[in-house]
């Protein structure tokens, strides 16, 4: 799909304020609100817009303990992976994964309700059949950063 400088101009205006009026956001790239909207809808249609949403911050209604953990699996092999995998999908505090090359092979974000539970969640890993050598836990003192992924449009052109 080729995207114009009004296209990705959406993209970036919706990015940032998923909510903005129709109107506001036709007045924001210099379209009548007829085309714009019929811009947004062809994104929408082919996929680049998947959805709207709110950000919500979770500390506010369940406080929880942030925990970044490398994980090693003893084998490294597809069994052993999808076995791995599985096992994330399938626990709700773990809230991010990501496969990583350079000497470990995963890293887990963990949102616990207490350093006390993410210790025995990793307990019960360690003694099921998921296969993890080491693993290394990083416990989040601050956040020093937060923000949505923002599009550079200028970049795109």
């Amino acid at each position: 799909m080729k995207l114009d400088r009004y296209d990705l101009k959406i993209l970036d205006i919706l990015s940032r304020d998923g909510r903005i009026t129709k109107s506001k956001l036709a007045e924001a790239i210099n379209l009548s609100v007829s085309p714009c909207w019929e811009r947004v809808k062809r994104l929408e249609k082919a996929g680049v817009i998947q959805g709207y949403s709110a950000c919500i911050d979770a500390q506010v209604l369940v406080p929880r303990n942030p925990v970044w953990v490398q994980i090693e699996l003893k084998a490294h092999n597809a069994e052993s992976f999808a076995r791995f995998e599985a096992l994330v999908q399938t626990t709700p505090e773990a809230t991010e994964c990501v496969a990583v090359g350079g000497g470990v092979d995963y890293l887990v974000k963990f949102e616990a309700r207490s350093i006390d539970s993410y210790q025995r969640l990793m307990d019960r890993w360690l003694v099921s059949d998921v296969g993890i050598e080491r693993y290394f836990t990083y416990i989040v003192t601050k956040t020093v950063k937060y923000a949505p992924l923002a599009i550079d449009t200028d970049a795109l052109l």
